[in-house]
Parts: C-alpha cells; sequence; structure tokens
C-alpha cells in the first residue's frame, strides 16, 4: 500500500477521534452540566501542555537556537491574532444582540475553539504525513502520540462547545467538521515534502499562541469563578491532569 493511503487512512481515524463526546449523549443534562467545567479545566491542561511541552519545543528543535526569535515572534502574532479575532466576534456578539432579541448566547470563546482546532488539526495533518515519508514505522509511532493527546483535548473541546451554549449534536457535528482539517493537512504535506521542514513549521508557534491565549485568557478565567476550595483544588486537579498527559505522550 502507498504511503499516501496510510497518510489518508491514520488522518481519517484521528478525525473519528473528534466523535468521542457521542459519549456524553447518554449522560443526563444535569450531570453533563456538573461535569463542563471539569472538561474545561482539563482542556486548559491540555491547550498549555500542548503549547509548551510539543509545539514549541518542536519548533526549535527544527529551526535551531539562531533562528528562536521568530518562532517567538509567530508565537506573538498567534497569541495576539486570537485576542483581536475575540475582540471582533464580541462586538459583533453585542451589535447583533441589539437586532435579534431572540438570538441564542453562543459565546466567542466557541466559535475561537473550533478555529483553533482547524488549525492544530492541519498541523497534526502536516505532521503524520512527514512522520510516514520518514518511515512506516515513525509514522505509525507518530499517529498512536497524536490520537492520544487528541482524546482528551477533544473532550476539553467539547465541553467548551456545549458550556459556550450549544446542544450536544450541534457541537459533536461541529466538532467532527473541524477536525476534518487533518485528513487535509495530511494530504497537503504529502505533495509538498520539500516545505514541511521549511515554512510550514512557522504554524507550529503560531498554534501555539492561539493554545496559550485561549487556556489564560478564556478557559482558566471560567474555572477560577468557583468559590468552593474542594471544587476549585478539584478543578486544578483536573487541569494538572490534563498537563500531565501531554507530558506522557512526550515520553513516547
Amino acid at each position: 500500500m502507498t504511503i499516501l493511503f496510510w497518510i489518508i487512512l491514520s488522518t481519517f481515524l484521528i478525525s473519528l477521534i473528534s466523535l468521542v463526546g457521542t459519549l456524553t449523549l447518554f449522560l443526563k443534562e444535569k450531570l453533563l452540566d456538573k461535569i463542563l467545567l471539569y472538561l474545561v479545566a482539563l482542556s486548559a491542561g491540555t491547550l498549555l501542555g500542548g503549547a509548551f511541552l510539543h509545539l514549541l519545543p518542536e519548533a526549535i528543535i527544527k529551526v535551531g537556537i539562531s533562528s528562536i526569535s521568530n518562532l517567538f515572534f509567530y508565537l506573538l502574532l498567534g497569541f495576539c491574532t486570537f485576542f483581536v479575532l475575540e475582540q471582533f466576534m464580541n462586538f459583533h456578539h453585542h451589535h447583533s444582540m441589539r437586532h435579534k432579541k431572540n438570538l441564542h448566547n453562543k459565546k466567542p470563546l466557541s466559535y475561537l475553539i473550533l478555529i483553533s482546532d482547524l488549525i492544530h488539526n492541519f498541523i497534526d495533518g502536516l505532521v503524520i504525513a512527514g512522520s510516514f515519508i520518514i518511515s512506516f514505522p515513525v509514522g505509525l509511532t507518530t499517529v498512536f502520540a497524536i490520537a492520544l493527546h487528541e482524546i482528551p483535548q477533544e473532550l476539553g473541546d467539547f465541553g467548551i462547545l456545549v458550556y459556550g451554549g450549544f446542544k450536544r449534536k450541534r457541537a459533536l457535528i461541529l466538532n467532527y467538521i473541524s477536525s476534518i482539517s487533518v485528513i487535509l493537512g495530511g494530504v497537503f504535506g504529502f505533495y509538498i515534502t520539500s516545505l514541511i521542514e521549511g515554512s510550514a513549521v512557522l504554524l507550529l508557534p503560531f498554534a501555539a499562541g492561539n493554545f496559550i491565549y485561549i487556556a489564560s485568557s478564556d478557559l482558566i478565567p471560567e474555572i477560577k469563578k468557583e468559590k468552593r476550595i474542594k471544587i476549585s483544588l478539584a478543578y486544578f486537579l483536573v487541569f494538572l491532569i490534563g498537563i500531565g498527559i501531554m507530558s506522557l505522550v512526550k515520553l513516547l
């Protein structure tokens, strides 16, 4: 079988992980409400873990210390891009509310997560393509590592979409649509192998900036609103579990 076949098959299977939120369809709404903020905490941990333990180190390895200033420029660019994007969404949301009294409230955070997921999954596709081109065993190892960190992240992302106001079925559909970009990234990466080690690496710090902004600006403030010390500590523990999972993946 050709390398392209394995890339497409692997990225397709990775995209199906976004449907892990289907499990929540069997939960009662009250129970889901209780665990939503735990999923938010988990997502915050996996996003920060992904940024600091995976994306940034990988980018530094690829470009070397001499070009590290360029990486941090793109890190800031990614952070600022999502800051401006969220401000625009907030402005658009409040402006629309003046004209549509029955407009259902969807937090801009939900849309940021979807956009971030598109970028993140596309990068995963590039990485998978590059790994299979290096060798089949490296490709399989990469797919396994990505699958491990996708499960908690997709659960967290699904929780954020529901927390932001989406119905569970709609959240599942949108989350899956955003995950399809991993297939596009894989195919794109296969046909531009000469660029995988070049300009595409700049997507890594850019995505890291996205992750850091969403986790620090939107997710952590949500779980910090809790006044009960036991629940607050529980959120922090789940947050650390998210980071811990990403640390374990790093060891693979």
